[in-house]
């Protein structure tokens, strides 16, 4: 009996060879992912050993004991909120305004809106400072919202755009001819169809403010992130265990809507004329 299932071709089967290096590269980038994840439960707190000498849930109780991990949190939580508010706002009013105009300067502008991610955060850390310091501004909760803008905003931006570009021009002019005003077909035909675009955009520039700390150490001031108490953990060996808890809570977190940014942009979610 013949079967209807066909073979794939032969350059869309994978290796041997480039299997075992996919593999490779997964173990790479999570191994040590799992190795933070499994001292967190170590019985003990000076040294790795492997395996861990016993298992305890001992250092989660310390750690949520403790009021300087739950300030830093706090603080990670609500300027990742706020940068991710002012970044869907701005990052949303650019991609409409550069989607499909036309005129004299547009490359270059495109190209400065993009530019903030693809520089050295150190760099934009220091002109932040600079701009800080020349405005006469004390480093503090807002100058560390305003530099994870910065970066927070090219990520929503791209999201709107390329789905801005996929929506067929007909639609918008239709929407006109039937008597729509401008807000009423944003709010009727644009917004439904950017809505799973934003709130991949969203969730992707939350996970990146809330674990930023290169642009967080020039702009923070006297303020605490959570980075930064990880920075500052560094120092103190002894409280190993605790550090290795409170980067398991960072990692669900933040895997959490990175997860969910790549299920709503995933392939498959396209926009449809018919």
């Amino acid at each position: 009996m013949r079967s209807d299932r066909r073979r794939a071709p032969r350059w869309e089967r994978a290796s041997p060879f480039t299997t075992a290096c996919a593999a490779l590269g997964l173990l790479f980038l999570h191994v040590p992912v799992w190795v933070i994840a499994l001292y967190a439960f170590t019985t003990e707190d000076r040294t790795y050993q492997f395996p861990p000498p016993g298992l305890t849930l001992h250092w989660f109780e310390v750690a949520f004991a403790r009021s300087d991990i739950w300030a830093a949190m706090r603080l990670s939580l609500m300027v990742a909120a706020v940068a991710t508010l002012v970044a869907l706002a701005l990052g949303t009013l650019a991609a409409f305004a550069l989607a499909r105009s036309t005129f004299r300067g547009k490359d270059s502008i495109t190209l400065l809106f993009v530019l903030p991610i693809a520089l050295p955060g150190i760099l934009t850390g220091l002109a932040l400072l600079a701009g800080i310091r020349t405005l006469g501004l004390e480093p503090g909760f807002w100058t560390i919202v305003a530099g994870h803008a910065t970066f927070c905003l090219v990520i929503v931006y791209n999201n709107v755009v390329a789905r801005l570009r996929r929506i067929p021009p007909s639609w918008v002019e239709a929407s006109s001819d039937l008597g729509a005003r401008g807000h009423q077909t944003f709010l009727y035909v644009l917004l439904p169809q950017i809505a799973t675009a934003l709130l991949a955009g969203g969730m992707l520039a939350f996970a990146l403010s809330f674990d930023e700390i290169i642009v967080t150490l020039f702009t923070a001031g006297h303020e605490r992130t959570l980075p930064i108490w990880f920075y500052n953990e560094l120092f103190r060996p002894r409280e190993r265990p605790v550090t290795n808890v409170v980067a398991v809570i960072v990692i669900l977190v933040t895997l959490l809507p990175i997860l969910g940014a790549y299920w709503l942009t995933k392939p498959g979610k396209e926009v449809t004329s018919g």
